[in-house]
Parts: C-alpha cells; structure tokens; sequence
C-alpha cells in the first residue's frame, strides 16, 4: 500500500506530506509491463534517464533525448494508477536557460501525463527550479552525484565527502529553498545525508545514500539482476532475473534444434 493509504494515485504534495513518516519506496520504470507490477509497491515511478544505459545499451545517460523519454513516459503511465510517476528531464533539455527548461518540462508532462518532472543540480538550478515551480511544474531535484555531469565530476564517485560535504549540504538547500517538491540524493555518505534529511522540510530520496533518507530509489534492472553490465556497491539484488532468462533461451535453443518445440499441443490442424 502506497503512502496514500488508497487506491488513488498520489500526488507531488501527498509526497511531500509524508516527509518523516513511513520510507517511501520508489523504483524506475520503462515499459508498461514493469510499471504495472511497480506499481502494486511503489510510491513514486521515476522514468528515469537511465533508460539510456539499461535499455539501449548507451555508455552514460548523456545521449537519452526528449523523444526517448516521452516515449517511455507514455508506456510507463500506461501500466501505473496508484503512484506517483516522475519523468527525467535529459541532458541539454533544461539547462540553458529556466525557459527552455520550461517548454520541455511542460511537454514532458503533456506528452506523457506525469505530475513532475526531475532534473539534476543544486544551487546552478536553483533559479531554474523556482521558475518551474511557480509556473505549476513540480520538480523533484537530484544533488550528489549527478549522472549528467560525470564528465566534470570525474565520473561515478561519491560525492560529499571532506571539504565537498559543504557544496552538497547548500545544493540540497539551494533546490527546497527553490520550490523543489523532493530531492534525490545519489552517492553520499550516510552521515552527510542524514544531515540533510534532518535539515530539509522535503522528503529526501536516497540512492546510496544510506537509511537515514526519507525513501529509497533503485533502478528496477538492477534490482531484478536484469542489468548485469556492473553492479554499484548501493545496489542489492533481489532476483537473478538474467540468469533465468539465459537458462531460458538455452533451453528454447536445445528444444528447436532437436524439434522438441514447437509439440503438436502448441500447433495447429485442418480442423477449426
């Protein structure tokens, strides 16, 4: 039973109501299949960007466009009905200017029927987020380690530790003082983002993170052991999906090569 408490689906300010209550549970979603089963579970459904990676076998998320995301959005809506669902903004859609990142926004939402959208950065978007807000687009934020900037970052390491605990404590500040419904942190130590938690109004959604967090996120391919490229040190898998899956395939192959499948009871005769 999702946070609600009913069968409707929740809403950015039913999200953000139940800061400091029970864990919200969220899980990304891609298709209309996964998002139907997630949805039985989760509280919020992110279409996340990391479809790039865990459906179209790209190197970073860098190259997920608008049309990619819409796309999946519309699938994933199509199988949800009782959580939040949450679409990423892509890299290049909303950071030149609050304006452009408005008409993606608002077509994102448009085109797929999310309530929110997410876009990554802290105190850089600060003025982006608050333009969103007021102009009835709900942002959930994303601060630490932002997949989007791992060229500059250095790549997928953890953010916030030694002198850096500073910057990530004002990004987190920076995107509620902005409007921001949530925030995701990604890759902070657990101290640092129980820090957070206690100083943030809005539910803080962590990602190796830690437990002190208001809600987990994980991506569902890497959680089902369906995306087996690497596994972050964060992730626990709760299925060997791949692993079934490649028994499976074998098994179709043995049984066509030695014309076990298709049996007469999968076949057809002349008779209706």
């Amino acid at each position: 039973m999702s946070a609600t408490g009913s069968g409707a689906a929740m809403t950015p300010s039913q999200f953000m109501a139940a800061k400091g209550g029970a864990p919200l549970v969220c899980l990304t979603a891609y298709t209309t299949p996964v998002a139907k089963i997630v949805d039985e579970v989760c509280d919020l459904v992110l279409v996340g960007d990391s479809v790039g990676m865990v459906l179209h076998g790209m190197d970073s998320t860098l190259g997920v466009t608008m049309d990619m995301m819409v796309m999946h959005g519309k699938a994933v809506a199509r199988g949800l009905s009782r959580s939040l669902m949450v679409v990423d903004m892509p890299f290049g859609s909303y950071e030149e200017s609050p304006q452009q990142a408005f008409r993606n926004a608002a077509r994102l939402m448009r085109e797929t029927g999310a309530a929110a959208v997410k876009l990554e950065g802290g105190e850089s978007m600060e003025e982006t987020i608050r333009f969103l807000a007021s102009r009835s687009i709900p942002v959930m934020a994303h601060v630490g380690l932002t997949p989007q900037a791992i060229n500059t970052l250095g790549g997928y390491k953890v953010q916030g530790r030694g002198e850096d605990r500073a910057r990530v404590l004002a990004d987190a500040q920076a995107v509620e003082r902005a409007g921001a419904f949530s925030v995701v942190l990604e890759k902070v130590p657990s101290r640092l983002s129980e820090e957070i938690t206690q100083a943030l109004s809005i539910p803080t959604i962590g990602i190796g993170a830690g437990s002190g967090t208001d809600g987990q996120v994980l991506v569902v391919d890497d959680m089902l052991g369906l995306f087996d490229m690497f596994k972050p040190k964060f992730v626990k898998r709760y299925a060997s999906l791949v692993e079934d899956a490649r028994a499976a395939v074998t098994a179709y192959g043995e049984d066509v090569r030695a014309r076990r499948f298709p049996a007469p009871e999968h076949s057809f005769d002349d008779e209706t």
